[in-house]
């Protein structure tokens, strides 16, 4: 590994930190100035920005023959803004969840990833498929931002909660320009850092499914990391959660949609992925219902047990592509002792949770 990897590593770092706190800053303005609330904001233009580095790979990716890269990167990246990303937000700050995403976004996100799935099953994604992945990610952005809107005008025409009716189109001015400038450094951050970290994959001479689903999956979140953490840090949990499911359902139907629809064959989809990548997708996004549901709030043992699973994920990907002697003995230990003592946890969560609201 050369000095200029290292370098380029620790200038994509510096970069995305410093995207994420103006991303954060003009879309808290944003949100102020247009009249919606800052959970749509979180949803929609932060999750969409935060996702452009895994959409230019991707679609690089896809328009250039390496299939493999394009959806592994956008499965890996799920995993790890949920298992990661909320897990690390929630270790630092105990997350308040909105009822908005219980009710609409986090049960959009597991619909997306069983479609995602559905159509993976025959081994490819091609244009049709991306059309129809296309169309949903354009239906539900509109959805959201009427959603947004309306509530948001309910909320400013209750008594006292009522405030400036036309913003100066200075406060405009600035709030997007902070977007454009954050935008633009986690964009070159994200970049910086996927090329070094990459240079270091192709030295270890690993896979191309294993570099997406991990390095280049990992890189291309950073700016959600950055972006989430920071939000987190500075009080804007409704932004640093709504970015991370934002940003897995724009995953899938924007930035799977776009590369099956550019791609010059249909996406091969690698028969590992189908078969365990995709299935952990599933199962991490369902496991964000009973959690978000019980208090609406996801506590710090709660996010140390997400950090805990991604740290387990990272360690079958790893066994699996060097084929290492004790994987058979990892995977019966996941399956017979790790996910049972999951749901019972959750269970036993959920009934605290529903004992005490019947005692209030």
């Amino acid at each position: 590994m050369t000095l200029t990897t290292v370098l380029l590593i620790i200038a994509g770092l510096g970069l995305l930190i410093a995207g994420g706190e103006l991303l954060v800053r003009g879309a808290s303005g944003i949100a102020a100035a247009a009249g919606v609330s800052r959970l749509v904001i979180g949803l929609t233009i932060v999750s969409v920005g935060t996702s452009a580095p895994e959409m230019l790979v991707s679609v690089y990716a896809s328009v250039t023959g390496n299939p493999d890269i394009a959806v592994a990167n956008v499965v890996g990246s799920n995993i790890f803004n949920v298992l990661f990303i909320l897990g690390a937000c929630a270790v630092l700050r105990p997350l308040v969840v909105a009822s908005q995403l219980i009710r609409i976004d986090v049960p959009v996100m597991v619909a997306v990833s069983f479609l995602l799935l559905a159509l993976a099953r025959d081994g490819t994604i091609g244009r049709w498929d991306g059309l129809l992945l296309l169309g949903g990610a354009m239906a539900y952005m509109v959805v959201l931002l009427r959603q947004g809107r309306r509530d948001e005008v309910l909320r400013q025409e209750a008594p006292g909660l009522a405030g400036p009716a036309h913003p100066p189109a200075r406060v405009w001015a600035r709030n997007g320009v902070l977007v454009a400038v954050g935008l633009g450094l986690l964009i070159l951050g994200a970049r910086w850092l996927v090329d070094g970290a990459a240079s270091m994959a192709r030295a270890l001479g690993v896979s191309d499914v294993i570099i997406g689903l991990t390095i280049i999956a990992a890189g291309t979140s950073l700016p959600e990391v950055a972006t989430s953490v920071l939000a987190t840090l500075r009080g804007e949990r409704d932004i640093a959660i709504g970015n991370v499911i934002g940003s897995n359902i724009f995953n899938i139907l924007g930035i799977l949609g776009l590369s099956g629809l550019v791609a010059t064959t249909p996406l091969a989809v690698h028969a590992s992925v189908v078969d365990f990548d995709l299935p952990v997708m599933i199962a991490v996004a369902a496991a964000c219902l009973p959690l978000f549901f019980t208090g609406n709030e996801l506590r710090r043992w709660e996010g140390a047990v997400f950090l805990a699973y991604y740290g387990a994920y990272l360690a079958y990907l790893v066994m699996a592509s060097s084929q290492h002697d004790a994987l058979p003995v990892f995977s019966r230990t996941m399956l017979l002792f790790v996910a049972p003592i999951t749901l019972l946890t959750v269970a036993v969560a959920a009934t605290r949770e529903w004992h005490r609201r019947r005692g209030h």
